[in-house]
């Protein structure tokens, strides 16, 4: 299994979010929380899925898959069709 790292920020948030309890914040904290970690997961997603197709495309066996992936990775990273080559 692969590792993936976070920034130090997010997994501040989730600690904090997790045991919020423990540490007496209130339910506007906690819902706070909880909107900056999905922020935080979705970046990171959207990170990883990138870095996928890029991966595929560099590695692809085929040059039908490696346009694909290459055609997958510029709208992922939203570069505009004129600007494509």
């Amino acid at each position: 299994m692969k590792k993936i790292q976070i920034e130090q920020d997010l997994f501040v948030q989730m600690v904090k979010y997790f045991f919020s309890d423990e540490l007496g914040f209130d339910d506007d904290d906690i819902s706070e929380f909880y909107h900056d970690i999905k922020k935080g997961i979705d970046k990171k997603l959207d990170a990883i899925s990138k870095r996928g197709y890029y991966t595929k495309y560099k590695t692809a066996e085929t040059e039908a898959e490696r346009q694909e992936a290459r055609l997958k990775y510029l709208d992922a990273v939203g570069m505009h069709e004129d600007f494509r080559f």
